[in-house]
């Protein structure tokens, strides 16, 4: 608990509430939000969260899990929320929440759920150690205890993955 003691809180570079409004051209076939516009704000607005705790421009290295749990329609208000999870020597991971919210009634819908890699870069753009992350609320401890287990699949998956192309890549 140490490294948790020196780091940085997590909601010193959280993202609480980014608003925004669909309108029709967010829309696929589907008649339903378009994923890949929900994955482009969810990868920048985890950018952020990651500059904003390392203090250093920040790249993704990999988006580990995104869970669609349901549609959003038009005139729906969609609401982002991001936070680092955990850091580990330059990488950090970025968990990032979106409701849509029904602006008339206020009823919200948790729709997507998505979890990323990114890592700090120095001037010459070479990973660089960022400060850990220091959770204070039962919730952000919850989520760095399990932001360890993703982490620990993701490094048994790619040795898998490796002894499966015999050194190949």
């Amino acid at each position: 608990m140490s490294d948790q003691a020196e780091g940085r809180p997590v909601a010193a570079s959280a993202i609480r509430e980014h608003i925004y409004k669909v309108f029709p051209n967010d829309m696929n076939s589907n008649a339903t939000v378009f994923g890949g516009m929900v994955m482009a704000t969810i990868d920048r607005i985890s950018l952020v969260v990651a500059e904003r705790h390392s203090g250093r421009v920040c790249v993704t290295v990999s988006v580990d899990d995104i869970h669609f749990l349901a549609p959003a329609r038009t005139g729906e208000t969609l609401i982002f929320s991001a936070s680092c999870n955990r850091a580990w020597g330059s990488s950090m991971e970025i968990g990032c929440r979106v409701k849509a919210e029904d602006s008339m009634s206020g009823e919200q819908r948790h729709i997507v759920s998505a979890y990323s890699t990114f890592v700090a870069l120095d001037d010459d753009h070479k990973p660089v150690t960022v400060r850990p992350v220091r959770p204070e609320t039962d919730i952000e401890r919850r989520r760095y205890d399990e932001a360890a287990l993703r982490r620990d699949a993701r490094l048994k998956h790619a040795k898998a993955l490796e002894k499966l192309r015999g050194g190949q890549g």
